[in-house]
């Protein structure tokens, strides 16, 4: 409605009618013509200006990593900086395992309504890349695709061939892993929107994957964009990087697998957000630009990390605390109040809806999906927050077993019946029996319960 909105005499906006008390008074008709010049500029002002988003998601990287979160182990000021001046949430749960985690993330839906099986994103789905370019972003995803699915993977979910980055709402790309595999690290294979298919034999993907994000900021500056990046880093091989002292001596079909190089990559994958930071107050984007970073699921069973004084085994695949709690970190100079840690439970659902609600538009199509978007959240505003979470885990690869559970901050209940205070508890090795939970206990496993028994197919 503009500034004058909450003022009017008779019906008639303030401009013009100010201006009509001047005509009686003075009376050139000249100034009635711009009393209606000026109603007309204020009105009928042009569309706000779209902020632009990045999402960050690194692979593999639960939140005792983090220096933010407690992490005594790994050099990462980028991240550390960026959580000091933006909102890092406390309470984020993805699931267990990457396509998991992907496809739920993109499509804002919970994995029994839409998941397929690992490396493959059923192609009738919309995701958020669909959403933004709708709304007239360009779009931009780099670094680790792994939708589309290799043969094993289209086998196991009977001939079904997955996504490719175009068909899923992204006008451009550089990736790892769409249909070809390839190395990710040293001397990778990529392959790029415009140039296909290719191995850089002296190259280092991490930086093939940021140039390429500086080049799309600097090309759509002057637009609103939209960049996911699931990164490669820090998932295994744990190898040298290329600030590491003997990078320029492994060779990559070695198959090093070293975990004495995880401190290093955590180090190259902080970096990565440093570029893209600086490259954002280049051209002076910071404060249209909002910057979301994720983990996927949890550190990789190899690496143990000092955290708050203990050390902390990685549990990626499995459903406990290490397994599924990952880091998440907003950042909006200027719009979101610096050093806020938030402590509302956060879901992989609550993306799909929480971008379209950055974007300032709705979701109109008729699909169900599951996510909260904690946008008011991040505003300090008065906002819905989660009483719980839901999994339903059937990765459909490896050994993992199929899991259906609900949590919030404190307490988790599988379908089995199984409750666990992983507060206490974080490995859930004791199942709290019913004779000892207090009367609200129960009264919160029954809610679990029904939570449970809602969500079917």
């Amino acid at each position: 409605m503009g500034i004058y909105s909450s003022f009017q005499v008779n019906g008639l906006k303030p401009p013009i009618w100010l201006s009509l008390m001047l005509l009686v008074a003075v009376g050139p008709s000249w100034m009635l013509l711009n009393a209606l010049h000026l109603d007309n500029q204020i009105y009928n002002h042009s569309e706000p200006v779209k902020p632009n988003i990045i999402l960050v998601m690194a692979d593999d990287l639960g939140m005792e990593t983090l220096a933010s979160y407690g992490g005594e182990q790994y050099h990462t000021p980028n991240l550390d900086k960026l959580s000091a001046t933006g909102m890092q949430f406390q309470n984020c749960y993805s699931t267990p395992l990457c396509t998991p985690s992907r496809v739920q993330i993109m499509t804002g839906k919970y994995n029994f309504r839409n998941y397929l099986g690992f490396g493959v994103l059923d192609p009738e789905e919309k995701t958020f890349g669909h959403a933004l370019q709708e709304a007239g972003y360009k779009t931009c995803v780099v670094g680790k695709w792994q939708l589309y699915g290799n043969k094993r993977q289209r086998e196991l979910v009977g001939g079904m061939v997955g996504s490719l980055p175009q068909d899923a709402g992204f006008d451009t790309y550089r990736l790892w892993q769409v249909k070809d595999r390839g190395w990710r690290y040293k001397s990778p294979t990529v392959e790029t929107f415009t140039d296909g298919l290719k191995t850089y034999e002296d190259g280092y993907g991490p930086d093939l994957f940021a140039a390429f994000i500086e080049s799309f900021i600097s090309e759509n500056k002057d637009e609103p964009f939209f960049i996911y990046y699931p990164m490669c880093l820090v998932h295994d091989p744990f190898l040298p990087t290329l600030e590491s002292s003997d990078f320029k001596d492994y060779q990559p079909e070695l198959n090093v697998n070293d975990t004495t190089y995880f401190s290093d990559m955590m180090t190259y994958m902080d970096k990565q957000v440093g570029r893209i930071l600086d490259k954002l107050d280049e051209h002076g984007l910071r404060e249209n630009t909002i910057v979301l970073f994720i983990g996927d699921n949890g550190t990789d069973r190899n690496v143990i990390s000092k955290w708050k004084g203990k050390h902390i085994k990685g549990q990626k695949g499995y459903t406990v605390e290490a397994g599924t709690h990952v880091p998440f970190i907003v950042n909006w100079k200027g719009t979101i109040e610096p050093g806020v840690l938030n402590k509302n439970l956060i879901d992989f659902t609550d993306f799909f809806p929480t971008l379209l609600e950055i974007a300032g538009i709705k979701d109109n199509s008729e699909e169900k999906r599951d996510g909260l978007s904690f946008y008011s959240q991040l505003l300090g505003e008065k906002s819905d927050t989660r009483d719980w979470i839901f999994c339903h885990y059937e990765p459909r690869w490896g050994n993992f077993l199929n899991k259906r559970y609900v949590q919030n901050t404190q307490w988790k209940l599988y379908e089995q019946g199984e409750f666990y205070h992983f507060a206490s508890d974080p490995e859930e090795k004791k199942p709290v029996p019913i004779d000892q939970l207090t009367a609200q206990q129960k009264q919160l496993k029954k809610k679990f319960r029904g939570v449970l028994s809602r969500m079917k197919r």
